[in-house]
């Protein structure tokens, strides 16, 4: 009998790998979550599409713009603030739409990894300070000991948060903002691009800052935005790409993804040849990096 069920469950497993074969879908293909303006008409919402190019569907509507999305850790929802409205999760299909803070001007929202909090940044005396809350928009709370901050990064363990300042990447006690680390780290700069983002495996911190100019140009037009990745704790900084979005992580932390002339592009950290994801009409937003799907 125990022959016959592991022989069932074979059959049933071969099943699904060729369902999924045929669907064009494998157990590596996952969704990135990003904001674009329907058939290049404002304002911006958040669409969906998988990493194979397949499958690009909107996923919010509204009169306001819907930005900066991040992922829940078991894939299934998505996080993302509401340009004058506050923050919002919704989940991967567009369902579930629920508000979670009524900030006007609260962004980058940013799930732990253990699913418990979310961190976001929220205007406190004139300057972004770190916030955290609960997955349903309970227990809202500034940490009052952590410095002015850009988009934040959770560290894997979600006790510690990193925050982009000047020149240096802050790692900070998660419950409290009390300082633990500094990492130096060239060119970036939170008043210029304040959406870094961290590798999975903390070791790597992707930002878009200031390029050197061309010698003998002191010209505005001369100056260059580039994507730049710093190893951590060396802060040796070098430049990917020009003219791009801010980027996110693969799940490996092996690829990044940012838009680059209105569409997606998946970048190769270790060398090869990056690949594009075409949005058709959707003109993807590069003002904050997409989510990728975790699992």
């Amino acid at each position: 009998m125990r022959a016959r069920l592991s022989i069932l469950g074979a059959l049933v497993a071969l099943g699904v790998a060729a369902a999924h074969a045929a669907a064009g879908v494998s157990d590596e293909t996952r969704w990135i979550v990003f904001s674009a303006s329907p058939k290049g008409l404002p304002p911006a919402q958040l669409f969906r599409v998988q990493t194979t190019g397949d499958g690009l569907e909107q996923i919010t509507t509204g009169s306001k713009a819907a930005t900066d999305p991040a992922s829940s850790p078991d894939g299934k929802r998505i996080v993302f603030a509401r340009l004058g409205s506050g923050i919002f999760v919704v989940d991967l299909d567009g369902g579930g739409l629920h508000r979670l803070t009524r900030g006007a001007h609260d962004h980058f929202p940013v799930w732990s990894p253990d699913g418990k909090h979310i961190a976001f940044l929220r205007v406190y005396r004139k300057a972004w300070r770190l916030h955290v809350m609960n997955p349903s928009g309970g227990a809202q709370r500034r940490l009052p000991l952590a410095p002015p901050a850009g988009r934040p990064s959770w560290s894997a363990d979600s006790k510690s948060i990193f925050i982009p300042g000047e020149g240096a990447l802050d790692q900070v006690d998660a419950r409290t903002g009390r300082a633990e680390k500094r990492f130096p780290v060239t060119r970036l700069d939170p008043a210029i691009s304040q959406a870094a983002t961290l590798s999975p495996n903390s070791r790597s911190v992707a930002f878009v800052g200031q390029a050197p100019s061309a010698p003998g140009c002191g010209d505005v037009s001369c100056v260059v935005f580039a994507l730049h990745v710093a190893g951590l704790p060396s802060g040796r900084t070098r430049r990917l790409a020009d003219g791009t979005g801010p980027a996110v992580w693969s799940p490996d932390g092996k690829t990044l993804v940012f838009v680059y002339r209105g569409a997606l592009y998946l970048w190769p950290i270790a060398g090869g040849k990056p690949t594009s994801i075409a949005t058709g009409d959707e003109e993807a937003a590069g003002d904050a990096p997409p989510a990728w799907q975790p699992r």
